[in-house]
């Protein structure tokens, strides 16, 4: 990059980078809250980690703007806002270690029966009982990107069988449009797929048919992914378990009839949210920025759907 100073305007102590680099100015700015007048000047912008898309509402105010660096991995909530010309990169490789070890903690959790543990000690009951194991299960991961790599890294222990399933196939790897063969023989089903058009109300009615009775669906992606009502029905007709960090809408209203829902755990979105999170999505923002100074084209660019 070239000029005097750019301003970069961060959500967080450009201190907390550890050595930013000189060549830009900073101001640490939350436009959810307050729009300094020096909204026009800023050439590149990390919005606060936030999922919904308040985050990009001061996008159009940014008259000087070349980039754009998100903190989450997907860019659902800010993409459209991102004008032509614009850099737009996502947060690929920060929430990962976090990620996924909330699809381990749910899947365990719901396995062996952790939520009717805690309510039965909340009423001083001693309930024992037999609970399935991950050991010896199946475990289909849809969606096989970075976050979908570390959750099988984190499987691999547990001497489970897992199987990949990406958009497009490749070695290794099945293509979506092969979910039908695939799920009546998964006992889990963990969603890590970014939402898209494509990916928007897949896991449907027929989605749920398909898969085995009394396998667990696990969702870490995003809350659209999933048809809700089909989900409902599902679960109180026994069919299917599930346990899911995301729902559409957010936060859940209070009189959603997933509350309700036999089978079922829910976590408030929380994937990322871990001690883990920062230090990573410091070194990410500080080499993307010593990559920028440098004149190098950043990482994680959204040239694409996904």
């Amino acid at each position: 990059m070239t000029g005097a100073a750019p301003l970069v305007w961060l959500p967080f102590d450009p201190a907390e980078l550890g050595d930013p680099p000189e060549a830009f100015t900073y101001e640490v700015v939350d436009p959810t809250t307050s729009v300094p007048d020096s909204v026009g000047d800023v050439e590149i912008y990390v919005p606060p980690y936030a999922v919904g898309p308040h985050v990009a509402d001061v996008i159009p105010r940014m008259t000087s703007l070349r980039y754009v660096q998100t903190l989450t991995a997907g860019v659902d909530n800010i993409r459209q806002a991102v004008p032509e010309g614009v850099t737009l990169c996502s947060g690929r490789g920060i929430h990962d270690t976090s990620t996924a070890e909330l699809v381990l903690t749910l899947v365990l959790a719901s396995l062996r029966g952790v939520p009717g543990f805690v309510r039965a000690q909340d009423r001083h009951e001693w309930t024992p009982g037999w609970h399935p194991a991950l050991a010896d299960r199946t475990v289909l991961l849809v969606g096989y990107g970075a976050i979908g790599a570390a959750v099988e890294a984190r499987l691999a222990p547990f001497e489970c069988e897992v199987v990949r399933v990406a958009r497009s196939a490749r070695e290794g790897v099945h293509a979506v449009s092969e979910l039908p063969d695939l799920l009546p023989g998964a006992d889990v089903v963990v969603l890590v797929l970014p939402l898209t058009e494509e990916s928007r109300g897949l896991v449907d009615a027929a989605f749920l048919a398909a898969m085995k009775d009394g396998a667990l669906l696990v969702n870490v992606a995003r809350g659209p992914v999933v048809d809700t009502p089909a989900l409902v029905e599902a679960l109180h007709a026994g069919r299917v378990r599930a346990a899911i960090d995301v729902v559409d809408p957010e936060p859940l209203p209070a009189d959603s009839p997933l509350w309700g829902c036999p089978g079922l755990l829910v976590s408030p979105h929380v994937g990322g949210s871990s001690s883990a999170m920062w230090p990573r999505a410091h070194r990410l923002v500080r080499d993307q920025l010593h990559r920028l100074a440098r004149g190098e084209e950043p990482v994680n660019v959204m040239s694409g759907d996904y």
